[in-house]
């Protein structure tokens, strides 16, 4: 370019050097391995302890639980090469401990076997976690389908009322000898609906409305509709005695809802409403008032002559574990009755493999929740970072529930362990649950360069 005379040359700008993001599958990998031959190492352990032999099973078991593990960490190497390397190998392992866990439970009531069962829903677990890492490439296609998802949630939280009670609760569709708890389902969809309308409305949730007593209420108009969701969906929960996942909604809701707009009045307005709640269908409600009451006294069956309840049994597990616990295959939780490898599987966990164990056990769940957050603070786009939120919030809140329940910290709800506890639909939710979450810190670390999400 010339200019008084002058010739000035204009130079390129220089090249931007590409970053090369770390993948991290080979961490995966190796955690994967260490997951296989953990599992595999109790499964053997219980049949030391039972018979004084290796299970004959045991080779098959770990083939099988390591070709499901590696196809998995196949499809993340192609599809999701960037996600976190921890989520996986902790549901593997999580997995393949809570199959132990169910076998050792089944040698005590051989005809009941439940394992075999539960090693076909794992499989399909896995399969659908493989499926949605491979198909669903963008988790912002998820919000497209807002309503679809509020409206499937909605129906499958209903088709339980016109099927009869099992154990005091309307949560299962039984036909044929086949059953499955649609409210597990249910969750992963409500989750995806809060996440989506709060991020679509989360400045006039923020900003818009009257103040009242010191927080800002948004307009009718745009809170009616998630309200409404909220009301019906826990509503129909308490119909159905589903008082667990009730509370689990109400929980991933007040979460959901003060993330999107980062006002903490709604922790105090959610404690205030879960209170009334609590206490209103405690009285109300003879199924829960029992429940309530054995949670306030135990040893109560015991004074009485009637022999300990469930709740007695587990709290007499956890204090024959002590430290270090009885070893597995060892314990006598089996005691606890009907439950046992459902909602009191917990119960075997902690005397089997005692405090050191069960701490173990909360910290691969504390670990799994975390690198949900770490995902949902990397996320630039609101919807993935509340949806990310939200599932964390979900494997946290039912770990504490549960948790809580089987420990008297609060009253029974019944509800099933994630990957550990007895059930299918169950296992297969929490599968997708966790597929999700490696989209989404895939996903992450695309957009932050790699340099948010370690």
């Amino acid at each position: 370019m010339s200019k008084a005379g002058i010739t000035l040359e204009t130079a390129d700008p220089p090249a931007v050097p590409t970053v090369r993001l770390p993948r991290r599958r080979g961490i995966e990998l190796a955690l994967i391995v260490l997951a296989v031959l953990l599992s595999v190492y109790g499964y053997c352990a219980v049949g030391l302890a039972r018979n004084g032999t290796v299970p004959p099973g045991a080779a098959g078991y770990g083939a099988g639980l390591g070709v499901l593990a590696l196809v998995a960490h196949l499809a993340v190497r192609w599809r999701a090469p960037h996600a976190d390397p921890l989520p996986l190998p902790i549901g593997v392992l999580l997995n393949g401990l809570g199959l132990v866990l169910i076998y050792r439970l089944d040698l005590e009531a051989p005809g009941d076997p439940a394992a075999p069962t539960q090693l076909v829903w794992s499989t399909l677990g896995v399969a659908l976690f493989i499926a949605v890492v491979l198909v669903l490439r963008d988790h912002r296609v998820l919000q497209r389908y807002t309503y679809v998802c509020v409206t499937v949630a909605l129906v499958l939280l209903t088709v339980p009322i016109l099927f009869p009670a099992v154990n005091g609760a309307r949560i299962w569709i039984r036909i044929a000898g086949f059953s499955i708890q649609p409210g597990e389902f249910a969750k992963v969809l409500l989750a995806v609906f809060f996440a989506a309308y709060l991020a679509a409305n989360r400045g006039a949730l923020t900003y818009a409305g009257r103040r009242v007593w010191g927080l800002q209420l948004p307009t009718g108009r745009v809170l009616g509709p998630i309200v409404a969701v909220w009301l019906v969906s826990v509503g129909v929960l308490v119909l159905e005695r589903d008082l667990g996942t009730s509370l689990l909604f109400f929980g991933l809701f007040v979460v959901l809802l003060y993330v999107a707009t980062g006002r903490t009045g709604w922790i105090a307005v959610g404690l205030l409403l879960a209170s009334l709640g609590a206490v209103a269908v405690g009285r109300l409600e003879p199924h829960v008032h029992g429940r309530i009451e054995t949670w306030l006294r135990p040893f109560a069956s015991i004074e009485a002559g009637e022999g300990p309840n469930q709740l007695a049994q587990s709290l007499f597990a956890f204090a024959e574990g002590g430290i270090l616990g009885t070893g597995l295959g060892l314990g006598h939780s089996v005691l606890i009755g009907f439950a046992v490898k459902s909602d009191f599987i917990l119960a075997t966990a902690g005397e089997e493999l005692g405090l050191a164990g069960l701490s173990a056990i909360f910290l691969l769940y504390g670990l799994l929740v975390e690198r949900g957050y770490r995902a949902g603070l990397a996320l630039r786009d609101p919807f993935g970072r509340l949806l990310a939120v939200g599932l964390a919030s979900i494997v946290a809140l039912q770990v504490f529930v549960i948790a809580g329940g089987v420990t008297g910290l609060i009253p029974l709800t019944g509800m099933a362990m994630p990957f550990l506890a007895q059930g299918g639909s169950s296992v297969v939710t929490n599968w997708a649950i966790v597929a999700l979450l490696v989209r989404l810190s895939d996903s992450a670390r695309r957009q932050s360069g790699g340099g948010a999400v370690r």
